[in-house]
């Protein structure tokens, strides 16, 4: 900890010595970097505004991501600015640079908030942010006139409030709620509880399914060496270069080879198939459940 926090520091302190940018310099570090790929210029553009970057990562120190972390996804934000601003648009680099910045670390505690997903959409993003703020607002606000919002009403203020359907309040209000727990916990408090992994299903195939499977691949091989002798060797040629291969062959190469036209390689090949799907539907009445 006392290492994380000199660190947190050490990059404080680097940021504060920074050189502070007039537009005039800004603009030309921008243009040099965009133009010309200018790796001094555009470490110098970044360094100029990592204090920014810092800046806005304590902002998230609430939402319990290390600070080492949320500065390192802030600094990642910054290059995508710098590597996507356009200086012929007439804004300054800090004021486009905030927004890649925010998203890079919303991004970031998003991610890590919960093993499970907790959102991505913009309406998601938005309600992770802003509604604990949202609702102690209101709550403070029906406090100071006497009244008491029920969960209900309270949801569909805040739905309201920030502008995403409520269906999205009440999902998030759930995944906020609760944390990740271990599957190793016991399901009780006594001493030979069992665990919360065991009562997971499995999901693997069982011993019978593995044989029912395995009999119906080697029955399907049979098939189809059967059906590949009723082929010329030509044709068998063709069947295996295009379909059996891991990297398939084009009809162009194969042209080549047999010194044929590509349609001819495609008639040869659409003529053989033809020939294997009588010979399998021949074979058995089962095999139709495969082909159709």
């Amino acid at each position: 900890m006392a290492l994380q926090t000199a660190r947190e520091f050490s990059l404080t302190r680097t940021a504060m010595k920074a050189e502070l940018l007039d537009a005039e310099t800004e603009l030309k570090l921008a243009y040099a970097w965009r133009d010309e790929r200018d790796e001094a210029a555009l470490h110098r553009l970044i360094t100029a505004y990592m204090r920014l970057a810092i800046s806005m990562a304590g902002k998230f120190k609430r939402y319990g991501a290390p600070m080492n972390d949320l500065i390192q996804e802030a600094g990642l934000g910054l290059m995508k600015a710098a590597d996507k601003f356009d200086p012929d648009r007439g804004v300054r680099f800090s004021t486009y640079a905030v927004w890649w910045i925010k998203a890079s670390i919303q991004d970031h505690v998003m991610r890590n908030w919960s093993m499970v997903r907790t959102g991505s959409t913009s309406s998601q993003k938005s309600l992770f942010f802003n509604m604990r703020r949202v609702q102690a607002r209101l709550e403070r606000e029906a406090a100071a006139v006497g009244e008491t919002l029920d969960k209900h009403q309270l949801r569909q203020m805040i739905s309201t409030e920030i502008g995403v359907p409520l269906h999205d309040v009440e999902m998030m209000e759930g995944r906020l709620s609760g944390s990740d727990y271990s599957l190793n916990a016991t399901q009780s408090t006594e001493d030979e509880g069992r665990e919360w992994i065991d009562a997971l299903v499995d999901d693997s195939a069982q011993a019978a399914e593995r044989v029912e499977e395995s009999h119906d691949t080697e029955q399907l091989r049979a098939w189809l060496l059967s059906s590949m002798q009723e082929l010329n060797e030509r044709e068998q040629f063709i069947v295996r270069e295009r379909k059996l291969r891991d990297q398939p062959r084009t009809l162009e190469s194969l042209g080549t080879e047999l010194k044929l036209s590509k349609e001819r390689v495609r008639q040869l090949e659409a003529a053989a198939f033809i020939k294997m799907r009588k010979s399998l539907e021949g074979q058995s009445r089962e095999v139709l459940h495969f082909l159709n």
